[in-house]
């Protein structure tokens, strides 16, 4: 009897121990999650070095040899000392509080973000000036999709060769086989293989269009009779027609991650890139978890700017994404031009849709049928026909036929199965949509269609049920006028949470329906059955945007090669066009207005901001020395030792926002009815000759701005002045949530240096 028990409770302890071993084998691989460990500036020692410093602090954690080589992915260590490893949470915890490391952070997905548009800007090719020598030694590296060397927008035919400063490399594979003297160097960053299609993952050929739509919109070379399908004919063309591009492939079919990014940006600072364009984002993180973040500081130490896009959750507020004061984010724009797709209907009543449809007509007129009359009553499945959900409708009410669908959760198509993709798999003739809202966007659709707003969708559907033949007809897109720019319903808004009083977005550019060079490798919609392919796209988005400054910063690079990025991008700040958006929007839409590239190359005055600056406001901010001194790199010799950077040896950020930043914005609390801030600001004088500048302030009822002093005299170029800005008010119920006033220097010989000042109060309305 004992024996048996005992028998049984080995059989039994067996089996909870080996269950338990598959369980915790399981949990390893499940649980085990890429995470970035971030260790500051990296080191003078080799990059062989460095990767064997990460396996011993990687060893001290795991504390076994084999399995702290298996899970480590991947050493930074040009720019950016680093790595990347497969760890459980308690792991990551232990790093984090290991000497010498800045922070630990889960690898996240963030996901992306078109050209008449630069004449829109002011720049017409055949009036603006151009520094073409200095241009073509400019080199902007793209982090995007990769990008399609065979476009005409990329062809070579009488460039030089690369600028003797490029230390890239061309990284050819799977549908890449060259690079030329326009995109002169590629690489691509997939450090977690799993989950591509067969040969998608070994180059950094553009599988999407996104990356090439974004190169070209900043360097590409002039292209006439650009269209799609003959919608927008043009010329198209990049802002720096003669610079060049290095493409670095970081985003695929499931996003683009953390690790990725930050390997893109270690390699594009030592390879030699002048400017950085990202049109990448996601959830707003203190900036030691922010790869960008990270990665921009570290450009920006080595005299390179980074442009970011600020993301297409709006128009809420407190969506605007990318918020480093080292980096230059940009909201998007429209142009003076708007897409409209016809519907005529059999009793001669008319909607403006939008879309881009480059369909034209074979018949006067088709039948016409709503999703609720076409509904497949034998599915007996889930789904609502009226929005003509996958599955709902049946073949043979469809065929030949419009079809018209009410709002649902499916509007606008690109990807997954829109009302487009399902009224042509059942061989439709085409398709009508109903807008919950309104949009500013246009998309393109598999076969004719149109998207209208409510109201008129209403009446089509009073049309279906008023007659036993209804019909209709859906015309090809057509360019129109618009009033322009206003920003983009979709471009986030501020104010940010990271950093309250710097006001994001910095700038707005051209983002709204741009054309520029698509991919020969992406369908036009997005969908894997749509066969069509065409040389140039149409796409909507601040990923849009943020090109446009880009290539509007290169372009004030090329007559100012020795500007640090602080001053490029205050040129570009204090010159933008104002905007007269307000109400619950304003300077949190647009930042400091529209850009204007050929203002900017004479600003008159910058605010420049130093690396050392930027240390102070991060002091302020609360970042502690010991991380901030890894930052900076002051631990040359990668040893334990603490490094020397004390934040108290130092004097903070002055003033309400504690950075000599363009524009001014302060956060106040719901309760504050009193106004009282103090803006110190020094600027350095890049005109030409002795100047006088004198200020001009505008501000609400209720506020008094004043600056002081009012007048600054300058005999030289270079020479600073300081002046501070003092704010005093009431808070009352007609200024809401919002305060927006100004200071202007005008010297009265064409240089006007603006910088918009916001304050912002969150009340219970604005939260």
């Amino acid at each position: 009897m004992v024996s048996n028990q005992r028998a049984r409770l080995f059989i039994l302890c067996f089996f909870l121990v080996n269950n338990a071993f598959i369980a915790a084998t399981e949990d390893e691989n499940n649980e085990r999650k890429p995470y970035i460990v971030y260790m500051g500036e990296a080191t003078e020692n080799s990059h062989v070095e460095a990767a064997e410093n990460h396996h011993n602090l990687l060893l001290t954690v795991i504390g076994d040899e084999s399995k702290a080589r298996e899970v480590k992915m991947y050493s930074y260590g040009k720019n950016i000392n680093g790595f990347v490893a497969r760890l459980f949470p308690h792991e990551a915890e232990k790093l984090s509080r290991e000497e010498g490391v800045v922070s630990v952070f889960k690898n996240t997905q963030r996901q992306l973000h078109t050209t008449r548009s630069w004449d829109f800007l002011g720049l017409v090719e055949s009036k603006y000036k151009r520094s073409v020598a200095i241009e073509s030694n400019i080199i902007v590296g793209v982090l995007d999709t990769g990008i399609d060397v065979d476009s005409p927008s990329f062809n070579d035919k009488g460039v030089g060769p690369p600028p003797a400063k490029w230390k890239g490399k061309c990284v050819t594979g799977n549908n890449f086989t060259r690079c030329n003297n326009k995109v002169i160097g590629a690489k691509y960053f997939r450090l977690q293989q799993e989950g591509l299609p067969d040969g998608e993952g070994d180059s950094a050929a553009d599988y999407d269009g996104h990356g090439t739509h974004t190169s070209s919109t900043i360097a590409g070379v002039s292209v006439s009779s650009a269209s799609l399908f003959g919608i927008a004919n043009g010329t198209a063309r990049g802002g720096v027609p003669s610079a060049r591009i290095a493409a670095y492939k970081v985003c695929w079919d499931s996003g683009c991650t953390d690790m990725d990014m930050l390997a893109a940006f270690d390699e594009a600072i030592s390879d030699g890139v002048d400017i950085i364009s990202i049109s990448i984002g996601g959830a707003s993180l203190p900036f030691f978890e922010d790869p960008i973040a990270i990665g921009a500081f570290h450009a920006m130490k080595r005299g390179i700017l980074t442009m970011c896009s600020a993301g297409n959750n709006g128009p809420g507020l407190f969506t605007v994404s990318n918020l480093a004061p080292w980096v230059m984010t940009v909201a998007a724009n429209s142009l003076d031009r708007k897409f409209e797709t016809v519907v005529k209907l059999g009793n001669g009543l008319t909607a403006s849709g939008i879309s881009l449809n480059g369909f034209n007509p074979r018949k006067k007129m088709y039948p016409l049928t709503s999703g609720s009359l076409a509904s497949n009553l034998s599915a007996g499945g889930y789904g609502e026909p009226s929005t003509c959900e996958p599955g709902t409708l049946g073949e043979d009410k469809v065929m030949g036929k419009v079809v018209y669908c009410e709002a649902g959760r499916e509007e606008g198509g690109n990807g997954g199965q829109g009302q487009d993709h399902v009224v042509r798999s059942l061989k439709g003739a085409g398709v009508i949509v109903q807008l919950l809202e309104p949009t500013d966007m246009a998309t393109s659709t598999l076969i004719a269609g149109s998207y209208v707003f409510f109201e008129d969708g209403t009446k089509i559907t009073e049309y279906i049920n008023s007659t036993k033949n209804p019909q209709a007809v859906i015309f090809k897109t057509k360019t129109t006028k618009m009033l322009a720019p206003s920003i983009s319903s979709f471009s986030a808004r501020g104010p940010q949470r990271i950093s309250p009083n710097i006001l994001k977005p910095d700038i707005s550019a051209p983002g709204l329906n741009i054309l520029a060079a698509y991919s020969k490798l992406a369908s036009v919609t997005g969908y894997p059955d749509d066969n069509r392919r065409t040389l140039f796209s149409i796409m909507s988005g601040t990923s849009m945007a943020c090109p446009h400054a880009a290539a509007a910063a290169a372009y004030v690079k090329s007559f100012h090669p020795d500007w640090s990025p602080a001053a490029i991008k205050s040129a570009l700040m204090t010159t933008a066009t104002p905007m007269r958006i307000k109400g619950n929007e304003a300077e949190l839409s647009y930042g400091s207005g529209q850009i204007n590239p050929r203002r900017a190359i004479h600003p008159g005055l910058v605010y420049d901001i130093t690396e050392d600056a930027y240390l102070r406001f991060l002091c302020k901010e609360g970042y502690n020395s010991t991380s901030i001194g890894l930052l900076i790199g002051n631990n040359k010799n990668n040893t334990t030792t603490k490094t020397e950077y004390k934040c108290e040896n130092f004097k903070r950020g002055l003033g309400s926002d504690g950075l000599n930043y363009p524009s001014m914005h302060k956060q106040v609390t719901s309760t504050d009815t009193k106004v009282s801030e103090v803006f110190y600001r020094t600027v350095r004088n890049v005109g030409y000759g002795p100047s006088t500048y004198v200020a001009r302030v505008w501000a609400p009822k209720g506020l008094r701005v004043e600056v002081v002093p009012k007048v600054m005299s300058f005999e030289r170029p270079g020479e600073k002045k300081n002046f501070k800005v003092v704010i005093d008010g009431v808070w009352d119920e007609t200024m809401k949530g919002i305060v927006s006033a100004s200071v202007e220097w005008d010297d009265s010989r064409g240089h006007l240096v603006r910088s918009p000042i916001l304050l912002f109060r969150s009340d219970n309305d604005y939260r």
